[in-house]
């Protein structure tokens, strides 16, 4: 039996990933040849900010946080990975390929990583993967460039009601009820929001009856409450 049919249930979610629906059976073979499976405990580090890079990963199962040390030595999350999205692919293109970040999981974790060498290789011989890559990438970077914005121009409240509105099922319009998928420390320091601030606006959205919450569950009782917040920022 090929690494294809062994793998059968891995390469129907690999085809649906930009940079691999480019190619052919004999590519996903040679990929699927380097592959290792990695299983991760909550809290362990997958690869660490400076790290000679061999592998990019795809999270099978799980959650993994990215994150970056300052030169102060304070850590900032980066991002937050869930099923299905791979990370670290982009180092391949960096001159001295070394990972920018720390790689950790956040729960019990299945990862693949896949051999850069090999990747290069196929990259070599097919331009259509080097035009899936590129507009993948591209659209990353938009939606990156567009947190920075929202990181840099607005307010701490601002950032974290933006988030909750996010968050919402796009059914819902006047009571919703949002998961916070990791600890609030983390989804604070995703937000460039301190500990102690995020608490305090938390902690005035439920006084003025906007939200509840209890354990990692938020209640949105006012809706439009929240949207006429970011409104108001963007009039000021």
């Amino acid at each position: 039996m090929n690494k294809f049919s062994e793998n059968s249930a891995l390469v129907s979610e690999l085809v649906k990933i930009p940079i691999f629906s480019a190619l052919g059976k004999d590519q996903l073979e040679s990929v699927l040849s380097t592959i290792k499976r990695i299983q991760l405990e909550q809290g362990e580090i997958l690869f660490e900010q400076g790290q000679f890079a061999k592998d990019f990963y795809m999270v099978h199962q799980g959650q993994v946080q990215l994150s970056r040390l300052s030169n102060d030595g304070h850590e900032k999350v980066i991002d937050i990975l869930h099923t299905g999205q791979i990370f670290a692919e982009a180092v391949m293109f960096m001159e001295d390929r070394r990972y920018p970040v720390n790689a950790m999981a956040l729960k019990s974790s299945k990862i693949i990583s896949f051999d850069i060498e090999t990747f290069i290789n196929l990259l070599r011989d097919s331009v259509d993967t080097c035009f899936r890559m590129m507009a993948d990438m591209s659209q990353r970077l938009h939606v990156q460039l567009n947190e920075i914005d929202s990181l840099s121009l607005h307010n701490a409240t601002y950032r974290l009601v933006h988030y909750l509105l996010k968050s919402i099922p796009s059914n819902e319009a006047e009571l919703a009820e949002v998961i916070l998928n990791y600890p609030k420390n983390i989804l604070a320091s995703r937000l460039s929001i301190k500990p102690e601030t995020f608490s305090r606006i938390m902690a005035q959205l439920k006084r003025d009856n906007i939200i509840d919450v209890s354990g990692n569950k938020v209640i949105i009782r006012d809706i439009a409450g929240l949207q006429k917040l970011v409104r108001t920022e963007f009039d000021n």
